[in-house]
């Protein structure tokens, strides 16, 4: 094992997060070599810089005029050159802020400067190198985003489990929840991802559920088993009731109890409306953490970004800075959250109009971009086929089981017309099984 990894081992062994590293998260580190000593060139070569593979003229980097004149509020600084592997410092900086500023629980001592990663998806990848390795146990909702499966189970050998995460009643099934925690925290350790605001079903807990959830893993961490949670926050921010929980659960999580470990996964794709950007942030949280553990954990995860796409995209660092110093951009995200939540509100109308389905059973919905249905007698993906084949609606199956819809990206006049015909096709297919 190299030396560079063996001393960050050093740093976080006895520590929660060294005990639950995978052997690959073990074994990660941040080279000393091109990027480093690039970074250190940069502060120090002051009468020429031959570290970087980049192209300057005059100390200014090329770039063709084609690119800049689509970009013409970035310098090419901003625009063309490589990221730091951690990100912009400028942006990790305000990033944190932000993360205080709407989670006002949260301690900053309790959580890492965040560090950018190529997406949310990226950084849920990342987090799987660091810390889920071949026949681990993971547990996570039934029904859960498609990609956990890939990320976890085919590429790094994980065991999935499945938490039913409703049951008849309209909430969270605490009870099957609980059962779960208890059941891993036998082991000795348990791995856990929580959604929320949750994709497929677009629900988001309300505090009480919260208060319940956290009671029963900080129980688990007291009873001498490691804890790790990786909150997937990436609809954060888009809570249409007033009785779901507005800070992240990572909030409490990272600074719940030293044997927790809480993962942040969050980012503006959804939140500031740039899915093709590209552009996530992870942060690290626990009570039994120092700066220096912190700081341990950012060179392995700045290992695994430099090993795989080097940094992430410098434009989209430097837009999102932009967008967030801009006196229009709350207004106008305000004006989003409104025109998604009145379109999430004409959905909650026709179910209340339409209170029973012989084939179509609304899962609990209260935030974020989807709505979902379990299918109850009928194959959702025959289904799925009979609305894009016979009626030009596009809808998402998640197996055979649960169909699902994004009201986001449904104008709001079309909302009544678009559920009727769900409604109308699940009857004959239904009918025809």
């Amino acid at each position: 094992m190299n030396y560079l990894a063996d001393e960050l081992n050093s740093l976080l062994d006895g520590t929660v997060a060294g005990r639950l590293l995978s052997p690959l998260g073990r074994r990660l580190y941040f080279p000393q070599g091109i990027i480093a000593q690039s970074a250190e060139a940069k502060q120090k070569a002051h009468k020429g810089n031959a570290t970087i593979g980049m192209a300057y003229h005059q100390g200014k980097p090329l770039m063709l005029s084609a690119i800049g004149d689509q970009l013409p509020r970035l310098k090419p600084e901003e625009a063309v050159v490589y990221a730091p592997t951690a990100g912009i410092q400028e942006a990790r900086r305000v990033w944190k802020h932000r993360i205080l500023q709407y989670n006002p629980s949260l301690r900053p001592e309790n959580m890492s400067l965040p560090v950018v990663v190529p997406g949310i998806t990226a950084g849920i990848s990342y987090m799987a190198d660091l810390f889920v390795g071949a026949g681990n146990a993971l547990l996570l909702s039934s029904p859960c985003w498609d990609n956990y499966e890939l990320i976890f189970q085919e590429r790094r050998g994980a065991v999935l489990q499945g938490i039913p995460l409703f049951g008849s009643a309209w909430g969270l099934d605490m009870r099957a929840l609980r059962n779960a925690l208890e059941g891993a925290a036998k082991t000795g350790t348990v791995r856990l991802i929580l959604n929320f605001p949750h994709n497929p079903s677009g629900y988001s807990p309300t505090i009480s559920e919260v208060d319940a959830l956290l009671a029963c893993i900080r129980e688990i961490a007291q009873g001498g088993a490691d804890v790790l949670v990786l909150c997937d926050d990436a609809y954060f921010g888009l809570f249409y009731e007033a009785n779901c929980m507005k800070e992240s659960l990572f909030s409490q999580l990272a600074q719940a109890h030293e044997r927790i470990l809480a993962i942040k996964i969050d980012g503006p794709t959804k939140e500031d409306y740039v899915w093709g950007f590209r552009m996530g942030f992870i942060t690290f949280g626990s009570p039994g953490l120092q700066e220096n553990h912190y700081e341990g954990l950012v060179q392995k995860l700045m290992g695994a970004i430099r090993s795989s796409v080097s940094c992430a995209n410098t434009p989209a660092q430097y837009l999102i800075l932009k967008a967030l110093e801009d006196e229009r951009t709350n207004a106008e995200k305000e004006q989003y959250h409104t025109l998604l939540q009145k379109r999430y509100q004409r959905v909650k109308q026709f179910l209340d109009e339409h209170p029973a389905h012989p084939y179509l059973r609304p899962l609990p919905f209260n935030s974020g971009y989807f709505m979902s249905f379990r299918c109850m007698g009928m194959s959702a993906e025959a289904l799925r086929q009979e609305l894009l084949a016979k009626h030009g609606i596009g809808t998402i199956s998640f197996g055979e089981t649960y169909l699902r819809v994004a009201f986001a990206s449904i104008d709001e006049e079309q909302i009544p017309g678009v559920y009727q015909t769900i409604y109308d096709a699940a009857q004959d297919v239904g009918a025809g099984t």
